[in-house]
């Protein structure tokens, strides 16, 4: 990521072409000059205006276009900003772009400059600027409405009230330092300064015992199917994911590795897995994929166990215990020939929390499954309307600083204890609540978050 240093940026930042519009946006010091170039007068603040767009090189007339005038500070990134809404065509805006490009002084943005621009001028915090990546990428309804929450303020409004009534306490630690000789200045400001950080220590650890509702919800709930060789998981996988995104076919072992699709389920972001059969195998191939199959069904949120209830043995493979962190439903696959070949199918009392019987080939019961799933999804983000806590970072940062409380307040309780070290675990606090945010120390971060933005945004 290149530094802005005083220059003008510009990209195409609407959908790829051709689209019916196209936004060209140009951020910076000599936006006005740019836009000015290109259409011969720059229209009121914040008034689109219709106007021929030109090349400066050549006067040669490029387009007719919507021009806005956004100046400094009151615009997207707190610069000058100007955009064109042009016609969406590939020649049109390479032509604009190709102009832009020969103005001096202006280039190419790189991804995620608009939005860094935004932030280093003060007008998102860091939080708010995951957000708004986070909305962009949002698949599923679930997963828009927690992003807008957080790139309107949902953990950073938070998080820098909490860092505020931090300074608060410590200043109190501080003023006891340092005018302890002072007649005017009250001798118990520590007491006052640890209860602050207790019910401060007490409000964020109640933020981060949400069980990672929100960061899930942000990744997607992951159901793996697993199951012995030929119980049918690939059949059910396609079944569910409404195409033909495993290969299926009679003979056991043809999975080799983890196939994964994304859904949208009742609103809700699912990652289903398809994995290997898991059997005893001396293939070294097959016994790669079942090692594979076994790490990922162990970490999934849910595993569907397939088992096909027309062979010996059926539904009493009984898996659970491989998959200690996971819930476990079994799913008795194949009933249509286990109805053929036995006159019924199989319906013994088992150790799963949930029981389903389907055929996976010919559909019968595998929308029960999927409205169970729906109904899993459901039940399991019913919390995360009140969840703070979107990502492994916020994650991080808070715990650092419900830790830094915690020193705070075990050194209060000792006896003669210096009160330097409660104001340096209190400033500790402060400062890991300050990166939450972006306030301090995250030059080595910041390209990181940067780097998964689009250009122009």
């Amino acid at each position: 990521m290149v530094a802005s240093s005083g220059s003008t940026i510009f990209a195409l930042s609407s959908g790829r072409p051709p689209a019916a519009i196209a936004v060209v946006r140009v951020s910076g010091p000599k936006a006005g000059a740019a836009l000015e170039k290109l259409i011969g007068r720059i229209p009121e603040p914040r008034q689109a205006k219709l106007r021929r767009v030109r090349d400066p090189a050549n006067g040669e007339t490029i387009d007719e276009a919507l021009a806005l005038w956004f100046p400094a500070p009151h615009s997207e990134t707190g610069e000058d900003v100007a955009e064109l809404q042009l016609h969406g065509g590939h020649a049109v805006i390479a032509a604009v772009l190709d102009a832009l490009g020969k103005i001096e002084g202006c280039r190419l943005a790189e991804p995620g400059e608009f939005t860094r621009r935004a932030f280093e001028n003060g007008r998102l915090d860091l939080t708010a600027v995951e957000g708004l990546a986070d909305l962009i990428a949002a698949e599923t309804p679930a997963q828009r409405r927690q992003a807008f929450r957080q790139l309107k303020g949902l953990i950073g409004d938070r998080a820098e009230a909490w860092r505020r009534r931090l300074i608060e306490a410590l200043a109190l630690v501080e003023a006891r330092i340092d005018f302890s000789d002072e007649a005017d200045v009250p001798e118990d400001l520590i007491g006052p300064a640890v209860r602050a950080a207790r019910q401060l220590r007490d409000e964020i650890a109640g933020a981060l015992a949400d069980k990672g509702r929100g960061e899930r919800l942000r990744d997607g709930l992951v159901v793996a199917i697993a199951g012995p060789p030929n119980a049918g998981k690939s059949t059910l996988f396609n079944r569910l994911a409404r195409r033909e995104a495993a290969i299926v076919s009679p003979y056991a072992g043809t999975t080799r590795d983890v196939i994964e699709v994304h859904l949208d389920v009742a609103g809700y972001p699912m990652t289903l897995l398809d994995t290997a059969g898991i059997r005893d195998s001396n293939d070294p191939i097959e016994q790669e994929g079942v090692r594979r199959a076994r790490t990922r069904a162990a970490e999934a949120d849910l595993v569907l166990w397939v088992t096909d209830v027309s062979a010996r043995g059926g539904a009493r493979d009984q898996r659970t215990e491989q998959f200690p962190g996971s819930d476990v439903w079994l799913i008795e696959n194949k009933v249509d020939l286990a109805a053929q070949r036995c006159g019924g199918s199989h319906t013994g009392k088992n150790e799963y929390k949930f029981n389903s019987s389907i055929s996976a080939m010919t559909g019968q019961g595998t929308d029960a499954l999927a409205e169970a799933l729906a109904a899993f999804a459901k039940d399991y983000f019913a919390s995360t309307d009140s969840a703070i806590v979107t990502r492994v970072r916020h994650r991080r940062a808070l715990e650092d600083t419900v830790a830094a409380l915690d020193r705070a307040i075990a050194q209060a309780a000792k006896s003669g204890a210096p009160e330097e070290l409660i104001a340096e675990e209190l400033s500790a606090a402060a400062t890991s609540l300050g990166r939450l945010t972006g306030r301090v120390d995250v030059e080595d971060i910041l390209d990181v978050i940067f780097r998964d933005f689009c250009i122009g945004k």
